[in-house]
């Protein structure tokens, strides 16, 4: 207890205060400079209450800093009582302010947002300078009474507590439950806005109390000069409270300190030898910024190897002796009425139709999936039904209630959650909180902005509930950029479980997954369809037809088939839809290769006992890979092994700890991605990672350079992408995502490619389409192939890796692993079963 109050960071702001003030009056030198800094932290706080813990970067914020500095002093001048009550009324003034501007400019958001704050602040200074009659002009107001305050040591002592006492009220909001919903806002707003929270509500509290921070530290600028000025709203100094932030460090909450001292008493010693003194100081900022993006506090946690953001506590509540079972809030459902009904569903982006009359029941306690080719539409399914996309015509019903027109975060709070293609978590939260923050969206709200949301009893006993129930109680207290691939799935299920869901919409759960991983996924799937009703979305066919109850198929908008999963496997247009034309009779057809001797040719990759990892810990140890000439490499593994680390130490995004690499004759190590990208190796990175707002062919074209294939080649080898090529990125399957990432690799001229994790979420015909692409590279390019499918990519390739916690555990041909399935099943977690593809399921 002592040592935690120790520790506390507002003692730590009190403490270095309080020997500023000391220092300064031992040098007899003039307090006021300390007053200045105290009220310059206060200032910058504010502004870091939106940078840090909202992620909105306001560059005007000085328009509360000036305007509130006015209000002081015509409230003087207006008699309206003594200093007090002018700071009290300069607060209510910003908070009014800021509820005005907010309201408008909250609209827009990024660089658009920070640019309406510095115009908002540009409009203040034109008024103040130019409306001499009440604002003074250029000279300002002048010689304000301070009558409660005969000297600025008395001044000064006040200044300093009431920034304390106002640093403190920070700091209980930042533990706060309105506070940690505005840092899940932060990590991902698209996430809160499902789990129910109001984000712009959200955001207009947080700028709100920004401005009642910053107006307070105004109102007190202007009674330190016992004057008030327009220069503060210019745009000169706009930015001086977001510089002290970055200066200080924004993830820190006393960044704003560290930054508020360092840039006033530079200012004020090298202002004394020059009026150009920001030719001076520009280069500490330069430096700065180069060498710790985190600020000084970041370089000082570096130095002292002790990195982690400290804008609130990293403490979670401890865990309860017993935990109580998880219990589902969707029991009281009838079971004979569908929970979710959609009637002639329809959606179209202009002349494309990617739903068509889609008519849909949903029903209680069953795993109801949805199947369907990559670009069927059934992602597009998922956002209209949770109100991401607005519906082009239809009605969507839950519990017979029309939610057609319903907000995302109204929809969630009525029980409809979901999970998303694409991991949607709250990175920089831990696992416990990511699931407390979830569960107070449903049961509490963001009722009481100085209490610690972590008191609440009843949030933390349901929260460690869920955690239990999918089996991440353990970890509870890990950031999430520390769990594997499979652990943050599971967090995902737990954070849609949380919101007392009746209804779970399931986008590929499983996607990414080991074969371990995947068994866990899966049975965990199955048993919440006991307690709930579950809708999902899955391309392992074999899996969704062993644990569901009901099967929907969709095929370019509409739906083609519906029922038990033997009937809808026996349906000869789903199979012709699902398999790209095959008939029932015939299995998946895995592309044959010929392997070719590529391990006597000439060495072109060799890296030598590397390790590397991640903020001090070790993810891979001692690993030694080679990869020849025109050879394709599989690199296999668990999840959180360290495959994807391996290919970020290839390419450079990941520094070496120990280790070197040689490429075609160059060592690697030090290089930058993109020196080591124009030596010859080109990255496929898992999720694609293309430009959304860009079309397919300037994709291609903003990474083609010369020596790398040509377009025609791209179309030729992905015939698909030739009718896509106007078509943006962002609304592409898939499938045609992954093919445009493939060919972006080839268009540099690449003599390596990395493939990472290049068929997860794809259907089998657009597995069989990408495999066989690959195959007709392999006597072009050399391939190293992360995949967690064993199967799959093991026909494929010449050799094989299996990490193994870090480690090289099997090195070898691919064939003799592909036949030693006991091999398999004790690296990668594979259980060898009868066969039973899609096919053969159709013919039983």
């Amino acid at each position: 207890m002592i040592r935690s109050i120790l520790r506390h960071p507002v003692l730590w702001g009190a403490a270095v205060l309080s020997a500023l003030t000391a220092l300064w009056l031992a040098l007899g030198a003039p307090v006021s400079l300390v007053t200045q800094i105290a009220i310059y932290t206060l200032y910058g706080a504010g502004v870091n209450l939106l940078v840090g813990y909202t992620g909105l970067v306001p560059f005007g914020a000085s328009v509360f800093f000036g305007c509130a500095s006015y209000a002081a002093a015509f409230f003087l001048l207006g008699g309206v009582g003594n200093e007090f009550a002018a700071l009290a009324l300069s607060i209510l003034f910003s908070i009014l302010l800021g509820l005005a501007i907010g309201a408008v400019i909250l609209r827009r958001k990024g660089l658009y947002f920070s640019l309406l704050t510095l115009a908002v602040s540009q409009i203040a200074f034109e008024v103040a300078f130019k409306w001499t009659s009440v604002t003074g002009g250029e000279n300002g107001i002048q010689g304000l009474a301070r009558p409660s305050f005969t000297g600025d040591t008395s001044f000064h002592i006040f200044v300093v507590v009431t920034v304390i006492l106002a640093m403190w009220l920070m700091w209980r909001l930042a533990h706060s439950p309105f506070g940690r919903a505005l840092q899940a806002v932060r990590d991902n707003e698209q996430r809160a806005s499902s789990l129910g929270y109001n984000v712009y509500l959200i955001r207009l509290g947080g700028f709100t109390l920004m401005a009642a921070v910053v107006g307070y530290s105004g109102a007190l600028l202007t009674l330190m000069l016992q004057g008030v000025y327009a220069d503060n709203l210019s745009w000169q100094h706009a930015g001086d409270s977001l510089l002290m932030t970055v200066l200080g460090g924004v993830h820190h909450f006393l960044g704003p300190l560290w930054g508020a001292i360092a840039f006033i008493v530079l200012e004020n010693r090298l202002s004394a030898l020059t009026e150009s003194w920001w030719l001076m100081f520009a280069p500490v900022l330069i430096l700065f910024a180069l060498m710790s993006p985190e600020g000084m506090q970041g370089l000082a946690q570096r130095a002292m190897r002790r990195q982690r953001w400290t804008l609130t506590n990293n403490t979670i509540p401890p865990r309860p002796h017993a935990i109580k079972p998880y219990e589902s809030a969707a029991l009281a459902i009838d079971p004979t009425r569908p929970i979710l009904e959609t009637r002639k569903l329809s959606k179209n982006f202009g002349s494309l139709v990617t739903a068509k009359e889609i008519d849909l029941q949903i029903r209680p306690f069953a795993l109801h999936s949805i199947i369907g080719p990559n670009g069927a539409g059934k992602t597009t399914l998922y956002n209209m039904l949770t109100g991401v996309l607005p519906v082009s015509g239809g009605q969507i019903l839950f519990e017979e209630e029309d939610i057609t027109h319903l907000p995302i975060h109204a929809r969630a709070r009525l029980g409809i959650s979901r999970s998303f293609q694409i991991l949607s978590i709250f990175p920089n939260l831990t696992v416990f909180e990511n699931v407390r923050v979830a569960v107070q969206a449903q049961r509490h709200g963001l009722g009481g902005l100085f209490f610690d949301a972590h008191d609440l009893t009843s949030i933390n006993d349901r929260a460690w509930s869920i955690l239990d129930a999918v089996g991440l109680a353990d970890r509870a207290a890990d950031p999430c950029v520390n769990l594997p691939h499979g652990a943050k799935r599971l967090l995902e299920i737990a954070v849609t479980l949380a919101i007392d869901s009746k209804l779970l919409l399931l986008d590929e759960p499983l996607a990414g997954l080991a074969e371990a991983d995947r068994v866990v996924v899966a049975d965990l799937i199955k048993r919440l369809a006991e307690k709930h009703a579950v809708l999902l979305i899955e391309h392992d066919i074999d899996r969704v037809l062993a644990i569901s109850d009901r099967i929907s198929v969709l095929h370019q908008g509409r739906i083609i088939a519906d029922g038990k999963p033997a009937q809808v496997a026996a349906n000869p247009e789903v199979i012709a839809a699902y398999l790209g034309g095959g008939k029932a009779s015939e299995p998946q057809i895995t592309p044959a290769v010929e392997r070719l001797v590529h391990a006597s040719g000439r060495l072109l990759l060799d890296a030598k006992a590397i390790a590397a990892g991640y903020s001090g810990s070790t993810v891979l140890s001692g690993v030694n890979l080679t990869v020849h000439e025109g050879e394709a490499v599989a690199l296999l593994g668990r999840n959180g092994v360290g495959k994807t680390t391996l290919l970020r130490a290839l390419t450079g995004s990941l520094p070496l700890s120990a280790g070197a690499i040689t490429f075609n004759g160059a060592t690697l190590n030090g290089l930058k991605p993109y020196q080591i990208n124009r030596l010859g190796i080109s990255l496929v990175p898992e999720g694609r990672r293309l430009f959304p707002n860009l079309t397919v062919m300037e994709n291609l074209q903003l990474a083609a350079r010369p020596g790398g294939i040509s377009i025609a080649e791209v179309f030729e080898l992905f015939p698909r992408l030739q009718t896509r090529q106007k078509a943006k990125a962002e609304n592409l399957s898939g499938g045609e995502r992954q093919m445009v990432a493939i060919a972006r690799a080839l268009v540099v001229p690449s003599k390596l490619i990395l493939l990472d994790e290049p068929f997860e979420g794809l259907a089998p015909a657009v597995v069989n389409e990408v495999m066989e692409a690959l195959v007709k590279l392999r006597e072009k390019v050399a391939m190293i192939v992360v995949e967690h499918h064993a199967e799959t990519v093991l026909t494929i390739v010449d050799r094989a890796y299996v990490l193994v916690n870090g480690a090289v555990a099997f090195e070898g041909k691919a064939a003799e692993l592909a036949k030693d399935h006991a091999l398999q099943a004790r690296l990668l977690g594979v259980v060898q079963e009868e066969p039973a593809s899609f096919a053969r399921e159709a013919i039983a």
